[in-house]
């Protein structure tokens, strides 16, 4: 019998999200790392909550399949020691935390985005983009976000596809660097550069010396969206999360771009959601481009066959996709250059 009950699910989402990013903002996951039990009583007492609100927030949580029971107690899931517990290599925290603070009220507002056709979390008329702000919390926030995503995401793709073919690597728009220092963590003899704004940088190259890969990692400062070219040198280079944010001739000219300074038999890979060729889904694709009607000017996500169709229209050859599981991108499409 047809219910309303998936329609409830919608209606209650929002719950799962504020119960999460709760959860996170008390380091709960944190407290509880290394297999360590605690009872709803002394959760209370330690996380200064009464008793009636520690027990609905553990029972919510164990629901959502980050907590367990154990005994009279409660302990971390598997899913929250790898990933919640601040310090670990793939933390997703800073994830949960740049949404609650940055998009979660924007998102309130999102009827008034497609009204307009106008980003809600920043503003056009007086900032160049998204990127741009004199909050350095929130800059600092932003990038621990979007470290903690790529991280993972990287990981997977360097499973996915062989970067073993090639020996530099240009990470276009590359931020804190999370995919250079986890591909060239899998791959050896890979040497890789961020490229990226002047204050942007100094970030990867911070993380680069902390994963210890300052000899095969370093940066050039730029812009790809105002230089007349990105750097030459490399034999592949990687759009990862970056072509969403813009729009389609932006996307075109950063493919002509990549075509000109890649060396015959260079490859460029594009890591992102892909939407399926009718646009129906799936949903974290279809409902990351509804983000990017709250956060930017001209992106949304793209189907696979957009993307195959503006490499080809550039003068690459064999593009062909690549899925995988992850939590910053579904797949890659992957061209080169005859």
């Amino acid at each position: 019998m047809l219910t309303p009950s998936p329609l409830m699910r919608l209606v209650s989402g929002f719950w799962s999200f504020k119960t999460f990013a709760a959860a996170v903002e008390l380091d709960l996951f944190t407290r509880l790392s290394g297999g360590k039990s605690i009872t709803v009583g002394k959760a209370a007492a330690e996380l200064g909550l009464a008793e009636r609100p520690a027990d609905l927030l553990f029972a919510a949580c164990a629901s959502l399949g980050l907590l367990e029971r154990d005994g009279d107690g409660y302990r971390n899931s598997a899913l929250a020691e790898e990933f919640l517990v601040a310090g670990k290599p793939y933390y997703f925290g800073g994830q949960v935390r740049y949404c609650d603070r940055r998009t979660y009220l924007a998102w309130h507002r999102v009827g008034d985005a497609l009204r307009t056709d106008r980003p809600l979390t920043w503003d056009p008329d007086t900032q160049e983009s998204m990127f741009e702000t004199e909050d350095p919390q929130l800059l600092a926030l932003f990038w621990e976000a979007m470290y903690s995503t790529s991280i993972f995401t990287a990981r997977a793709l360097g499973e996915a596809y062989d970067f073993g073919a090639h020996s530099r690597l240009l990470d276009v728009g590359g931020g804190s660097g999370a995919y250079p220092i986890e591909l060239c963590r899998r791959y050896p003899a890979l040497r890789a550069t961020v490229f990226d704004l002047p204050h942007v940088v100094p970030i990867a190259a911070e993380k680069a010396a902390a994963a210890q890969l300052t000899d095969r990692i370093d940066t050039v400062a730029g812009n790809f969206l105002h230089d007349e070219g990105l750097p030459s040198g490399y034999d592949v280079m990687l759009f990862s999360m970056i072509l969403h944010d813009w729009d389609e001739p932006t996307n075109r000219d950063l493919l002509a771009k990549s075509y000109a300074a890649l060396p015959s038999g260079g490859a460029v890979v594009i890591s992102e959601l892909l939407l399926n060729a009718d646009r129906t889904g799936p949903a974290s694709a279809a409902l990351m481009g509804m983000n990017m009607l709250v956060e930017t000017v001209g992106g949304r996500n793209y189907s696979e066959t957009e993307y195959t169709d503006w490499l080809t229209d550039a003068g690459f050859v064999d593009p062909h996709v690549v899925h995988f599981d992850a939590p910053g991108a579904n797949g890659v499409v992957v061209a080169r250059k005859p």
